[in-house]
């Protein structure tokens, strides 16, 4: 318990460093960062990498390979998210379906960028951190699907992050749990959003502690679970997430 608050602590700290820094700074200027919210509101997107380098700082002590592995995970998902906050926005098409319609008319959407980048290395991911070949696909799957879901609470200020705190403490993840509570006040404020970027990879985040403390049922059970909110969410609302 003492260790997961020291790396709660830290990816709290690393969190809102990373995070005052950009809001200070702006490389790139206000025009890269700045983004209208459903209220109209204007808000920045430091909250973004700020969530992704908290996570990645306060990830456990796993062997190196397996460290690797997951830190690989939960930054690929960063980089799409980032990728489809800056390239995509422009882009009305929402739901699995529109962007693997588009890609089979040859158009590769930012939202297909995600959905396979995102996939391939949360299973990339699964194949290291567990050795029998279901448990890895098992593993892929729920890193994704966390990911995803994370995404998809991200429609108004503090609702991801308050879900990254009530299911990462429920699941012993330090490092998301740290890093949603150094920015939730600023989020619910709509000073700041998530975005892609801190929502993808506070979803990794919590998809790599869920793989790390549970057994083929538990995965199968977590894995189910997010592939049915998926499927839900992309038949009663195929224009968002």
């Amino acid at each position: 318990m003492i260790i997961q608050a020291k790396r709660s602590g830290f990816a709290a700290a690393v969190t809102r460093g990373v995070y005052e820094t950009l809001r200070r700074r702006k490389p790139g200027g206000a025009r890269l960062w700045e983004r209208t919210n459903h209220a109209g509101r204007t808000v920045d997107l430091c909250a973004g990498p700020a969530a992704a380098a908290g996570v990645l700082a306060g990830l456990p002590a796993l062997p190196p390979r397996a460290r690797g592995a997951a830190a690989l995970a939960i930054a690929t998902a960063a980089a799409c998210g980032a990728y489809d906050d800056h390239a995509g926005t422009a882009d009305p098409r929402r739901g699995f379906r529109a962007h693997l319609a588009a890609l089979r008319n040859g158009e590769v959407t930012t939202g297909a960028v995600k959905l396979f980048g995102i996939g391939a290395a949360a299973l990339a991911a699964g194949a290291v951190l567990r050795r029998d070949p279901v448990d890895k696909v098992l593993a892929g799957v729920v890193i994704a699907g966390s990911a995803h879901l994370v995404n998809l609470l991200d429609v108004r200020p503090g609702r991801a992050a308050g879900a990254v705190l009530a299911l990462g403490l429920i699941g012993a993840a330090p490092a998301p749990v740290g890093a949603a509570a150094a920015l939730l006040k600023d989020d619910l404020a709509a000073r700041t959003m998530l975005g892609d970027t801190g929502a993808h990879a506070l979803g990794a985040g919590l998809g790599t502690a869920v793989v790390a403390r549970n057994g083929r049922t538990g995965l199968a059970l977590h894995a189910a679970a997010l592939v049915a909110v998926a499927l839900v969410m992309e038949v009663k609302s195929p224009q968002s997430g």
